[in-house]
């Protein structure tokens, strides 16, 4: 196929280490499916793998969810066919085809545009395994959800708030501050000086249930302070870098909290899961309790422009790339 091409990295540093290639997508072997692409989702994990912070094995092919129309399927497989429309997590995905395991391919219901599906299939299962699978979010619960208007946060927030939790969300901008808003967030605080002063004197001094921290190191410390007595801290993001090391003594001394360093991959290790998870992901966007949020696409060309875009803080919602 000569016009097909990828993304591939030699090495690790900025934005420039991002290269187009041509190349020859591979036939499926036993177990894989070849799709054609029509989106890539861009995330965090993204520029961890770029910048040297997850070590990967050098030359690498970033992306890691898209979506498209399978082209062929390798023996074995038979839960999805040609024509079948699919989104998919799996490493290489800034590419204008992909080759991969058929086993970690689900079926995009109607009503849901494989766009939709790139921008949203890692994105939503990282919410619904903060929500449901780690410490089951109810509706007696306060929770702290940071950078509630990004990819992640853009459902991980109106889908709390639909399971009646109270969210107060933490953002940069009074901008992204009203959005939050939008999505169900009851407070939010702007800026993060004095996080978690702000926090326990909206929660009259007792502090949250919960916290959901994807930012790292400038927040985890306020995190932690934000927390009630035997309150959970889940960490499941570096976008400031990685934090500082924490002696356990420090979870004694703020009342006996939980802390979990969080990573989706663990609970979708078996086809079963990973099925689980999107039925209940795609059925609450069926219901409307949260979209897509497509807040950028840029070319799979441009991957290094959407990098810069996301690690500046000025992406707001999913952010895809497109042939």
């Amino acid at each position: 196929m000569s016009d097909a091409y990828r993304i591939i990295m030699h090495e690790t540093g900025g934005t420039d280490v991002l290269t187009v290639e041509d190349f020859n997508p591979r036939g499926p072997g036993p177990g894989e499916a070849l799709v054609k692409q029509a989106a890539s989702g861009l995330n965090f994990i993204d520029t961890y793998f770029r910048t040297g912070l997850y070590p990967v094995k050098l030359p690498f092919v970033q992306g890691s969810e898209g979506a498209g129309t399978v082209e062929a399927v390798g023996e074995g497989v038979t839960h999805v066919q040609p024509g079948d429309r699919v989104a998919y997590l799996g490493s290489g995905t800034y590419a204008t085809h992909f080759t991969g395991p058929a086993a970690s391919m689900v079926k995009l219901p109607d009503g849901i545009s494989e766009e939709e599906g790139a921008a949203v299939l890692l994105k939503g299962l990282t919410a619904w395994m903060l929500l449901f699978e780690i410490r089951p979010i109810t509706d007696r619960d306060t929770v702290l959800i940071w950078a509630p208007v990004g990819g992640v946060g853009s459902v991980l927030t109106p889908w709390a708030a639909s399971l009646g939790a109270r969210v107060i969300a933490v953002t940069s901008t009074e901008e992204k501050a009203e959005k939050a808003k939008a999505l169900g967030a009851s407070d939010v605080v702007v800026g993060y000086d004095d996080v978690a002063k702000k926090v326990r004197a909206l929660t009259g001094g007792t502090g949250v249930d919960v916290a959901l921290d994807s930012v790292g190191k400038r927040s985890f410390e306020a995190s932690l302070s934000s927390l009630r007595k035997r309150g959970w801290m889940i960490s499941y993001g570096n976008a400031s870098g990685a934090p500082d090391p924490m002696p356990p003594g420090r979870l004694a001394a703020g009342g006996s909290l939980i802390l979990t360093r969080a990573t989706l991959f663990n609970y979708i290790d078996t086809p079963e899961d990973l099925a689980r998870g999107a039925r209940h992901l795609f059925a609450a966007m069926d219901r409307g309790t949260f979209g897509a949020d497509i807040g950028q696409r840029f070319s799979i060309k441009d991957a290094a422009k959407a990098h810069a875009a996301l690690e500046s803080g000025t992406t707001s919602g999913a952010t895809i790339l497109v042939p």
